[in-house]
């Protein structure tokens, strides 16, 4: 092979590793299942060519405060032409959609009235994940946007059986504390620009997840605002929040990065 084609040769096989896989053929499924009495909608895909080679990690989603909407079911779709099982669940129940900030902290009070519920809302889709044919149950990490960041980094600190963990402009207080030896690999992407997430949050959660001796990384995009991964933020009307098409891009490689390290696919 002479120099040129070697060097074509080396880019084609990058292009290859950083890229969605060209051949995924993504399925999807809409999934009904219950909390209690109470009826959520979940949204799966996976790469379907891929999962028939052999049982795939799977990895939940947790939605802004807005609900289980487009937003959740795309990173799914990502997800899947990624080589993973998405599932975008739901922690508000099936139909609850906020259009208004106050119908979002309504919702949001609901599913988080005490850790019970909340954990209850969490575990019944990762229930749902498991027990998927595609999907090897001891492989299981789970990823969350906004209101679903804090609801992730409360599962990993409450001692859910996660592999990883990653947040996307979350919230990051919390009325729990990371143990000793806190299990999940931890990555925390956060919009230096956001006035709902403070450097001083950021800061306090450096602190405790150091104290817990967790393996963790927080990576903050310059210029950013809240809600940086949702094309739609800009429309909502709320000061603070911008969508930024270079810290979706470099977050979503970030979290697939941390995929990759985690479960060596």
């Amino acid at each position: 092979m002479n120099h040129a084609r070697l060097i074509v040769a080396v880019a084609v096989a990058a292009l290859g590793v950083l890229s969605p896989r060209a051949n995924a053929e993504v399925k999807t499924r809409e999934l009904e299942y219950k909390q209690g009495a109470t009826v959520l909608q979940g949204f799966v895909a996976w790469d379907d060519a891929l999962a028939a080679k052999g049982k795939r990690p799977g990895v939940l989603i947790v939605h802004e405060w807005w609900g289980h909407n487009q937003h959740a079911r795309n990173q799914a779709l990502r997800l899947a032409k990624a080589g993973y099982v998405g599932f975008a669940l739901d922690m508000f129940g099936k139909g609850k959609l906020a259009k208004h900030p106050k119908d979002a902290q309504a919702f949001v009070a609901e599913a988080t009235k005490n850790l019970d519920t909340e954990r209850a809302r969490f575990q019944a889709a990762e229930a749902q994940l498991k027990k998927l044919p595609q999907v090897e149950p001891t492989q299981i990490a789970a990823i969350g946007y906004c209101f679903g960041g804090a609801v992730v980094l409360d599962m990993a600190r409450s001692g859910e059986d996660l592999a990883a963990v990653a947040t996307f402009h979350g919230a990051l207080k919390s009325s729990l504390t990371a143990p000793k030896g806190l299990k999940p690999r931890i990555l925390v992407m956060t919009g230096a620009e956001d006035p709902m997430i403070g450097s001083d949050q950021v800061e306090a959660l450096r602190k405790e997840l150091t104290a817990a001796g967790a393996r963790f990384e927080v990576v903050s995009y310059p210029g950013t605002k809240h809600s940086f991964t949702n094309p739609e933020a800009d429309k909502a009307g709320v000061p603070g929040l911008g969508y930024s098409a270079t810290a979706d891009k470099e977050s979503w490689e970030a979290l697939l990065k941390l995929l990759r390290e985690v479960f060596g696919s």
